[in-house]
């Protein structure tokens, strides 16, 4: 079932990138936000103090990490609904707690009752929050995210499992698959190039506008809500 939208989603665009690691969500904030003005908010993995820690020692360390970004992203969804005009998001709250936290549980790195106070906690903000007008799903193989983690260079990632990852991928299928709290546009990142090809710039651009049809024009301006069925 859908949430309704907010009062001020007439002035407000919420946009949230989702994709497993290495699937190319900021590269593709930062051609949106920079094509559209809109303000850009990042996944704090570098405000992580847990994450080296994690990477070395999952079990250990992957109830407090997890943690960390779910209280953290929270506060990021509450400094986008402040924010006029269109929004952003790399990475949403529903893929740390029903894509990471829940591959960490089922792999036993979170116990039952660390399990049951997380989820606690993620089910109470679920019902404070607006989920985006548009979600935008990278769909990448791990062949190809494993391709570019190891281009990237992060060292923390370099050690990352293959068996995690493609757990990771198994639940971003399953999760996308059930989305229902608003638009969806699947693109598939290992095919486009929207960093530097113009033909995939103008592509991914048509797309989301056919979607999102009140979002800022490319010269700043905001037309007029379209309805939408």
């Amino acid at each position: 079932m859908k949430k309704p939208a907010s009062p001020s989603s007439d002035q407000r665009r919420f946009v949230a990138i989702a994709g497993n690691i290495g699937s190319g969500k900021s590269s593709l904030l930062d051609f949106l936000s920079a094509t559209y003005h809109a303000e850009p908010f990042y996944e704090p993995n570098d405000e992580n103090p847990y994450l080296a820690d994690f990477y070395q020692d999952m079990k250990r360390w992957a109830f407090q990490s997890q943690l960390f970004f779910l209280s953290n992203k929270f506060r990021i969804h509450q400094q986008a609904d402040r924010v006029p005009g269109l929004v952003i998001q790399d990475r949403t709250i529903f893929e740390d707690a029903e894509i990471f936290a829940t591959a960490l549980h089922r792999m036993r790195k979170i116990d039952r009752r660390d399990w049951d106070t997380y989820w606690s906690f993620y089910q109470t903000i679920l019902r404070a929050i607006q989920p985006p007008d548009l979600l935008i799903y990278l769909r990448c193989p791990v062949r190809t995210l494993r391709r570019r983690i190891k281009l990237r260079g992060r060292a923390m990632e370099q050690d990352i499992p293959l068996a995690y990852l493609k757990r990771l991928d198994g639940l971003y299928e399953d999760w996308i698959a059930h989305y229902d709290l608003g638009e969806v546009l699947v693109l598939d990142s290992d095919r486009l190039d929207f960093v530097s090809d113009l033909v995939d710039r103008q592509d991914v651009r048509e797309r989301i506008e056919r979607l999102l049809p009140s979002a800022p024009r490319r010269d700043g301006r905001t037309p007029a809500v379209s309805p939408r069925s």
